[in-house]
């Protein structure tokens, strides 16, 4: 867990850098509430397989510009070198931002995975962390505190390296998940995939039927009980107001007062026949899209 303060020996690790394949990445930022945010600290890892943090570099690099410019010119514009965060686009507002190149973000990894394969109430990286890898007891209390201040704590030490051991973990159980379910349409079995559709389709349908019933229940126990809110609830109330006009007053109050409605509306069916075959007479255009939808065959063969 080297921790480099000096100029020369940080621009010595980001040199060496430039030959690593992924580096996996945090940031602490001082004033980060304020109209003038500093970037405190660089922390870096590139050897997964530390779990204890002898590999990981905590750069220093409070107050200096034109390191931090250095390390975004030698490392996050390089393409050859793939940078690992959490939340990407918060570090990538102190770390080239936009120019930056070959970025992975776990957060966005992780929404991307389905929720029935990856359940989870959110995804922050303690959370990933604690259930992925069965880290525990991760203390998140010294993100908030003074990254401004020097020197720094231990305990502010500490903090900033464990996040880089946690980060490069849960991207690798992240990679294994991916791994696992993706597919290939062209091979795929589809009596496999009809028979796991099928029990998923019936258990889907007793628990919304369950859901929507309960639902209803609750909305009407509380409006009975006269209550907008309870430990687990809020009901709330929503207004909507249609406003309609019939059609031909609103041509001649347009055609009267000049007002410009100059843009396209889409014909229904309904416009289109009351039209009949003066719709030739109007400036069509016309324009498809597709749609593909499932349906189930019953055991005859029958669509229902």
């Amino acid at each position: 867990m080297p921790y480099l303060t000096e100029k020369s020996e940080i621009l010595a690790i980001i040199a060496k850098y430039t030959q690593a394949k992924t580096l996996w990445m945090d940031t602490e930022v001082a004033d980060y509430k304020s109209r003038t945010p500093r970037l405190s600290l660089i922390q870096v890892l590139d050897d997964p397989s530390d779990w204890i943090g002898d590999s990981i570099y905590l750069l220093d690099v409070l107050d200096q510009p034109d390191v931090v410019a250095e390390f975004v010119n030698q490392i996050m514009v390089n393409p050859a070198v793939e940078k690992v965060f959490h939340n990407a686009s918060y570090d990538l507002r102190y770390l080239g931002g936009k120019k930056a190149k070959n970025v992975t973000c776990t957060l966005n990894m992780a929404k991307k995975i389905p929720y029935h394969i990856l359940p989870l109430p959110n995804y922050q990286l303690k959370t990933l962390a604690t259930k992925l890898c069965n880290f525990h007891d991760i203390d998140k209390q010294e993100q908030g505190s003074d990254w401004g201040r020097r020197p720094l704590s231990p305990e502010q030490i500490e903090y900033a390296y464990l996040d880089c051991i946690y980060l490069a973990q849960v991207h690798l159980r992240l990679l294994e998940l991916q791994k696992q379910n993706s597919s290939n349409p062209i091979v795929e079995d589809l009596t496999t995939l009809a028979v796991r559709y099928t029990q998923v389709e019936q258990q889907w349908k007793l628990l919304n039927s369950e859901y929507e019933h309960l639902q209803e229940r609750i909305k009407q126990a509380m409006q009975a009980q006269n209550l907008s809110e309870t430990p687990y609830f809020k009901l709330d109330a929503t207004e909507r107001t249609t406003v309609k006009v019939p059609f031909t007053e609103l041509v001649n109050l347009v055609q009267k007062e000049g007002i410009n409605l100059d843009f396209a509306i889409t014909l229904t069916k309904e416009l289109q026949k009351n039209l009949g075959q003066d719709i030739e007479q109007l400036p069509i255009e016309m324009s498809k899209s597709t749609s593909l939808r499932l349906t189930c065959k019953n055991e005859e063969g029958d669509v229902e």
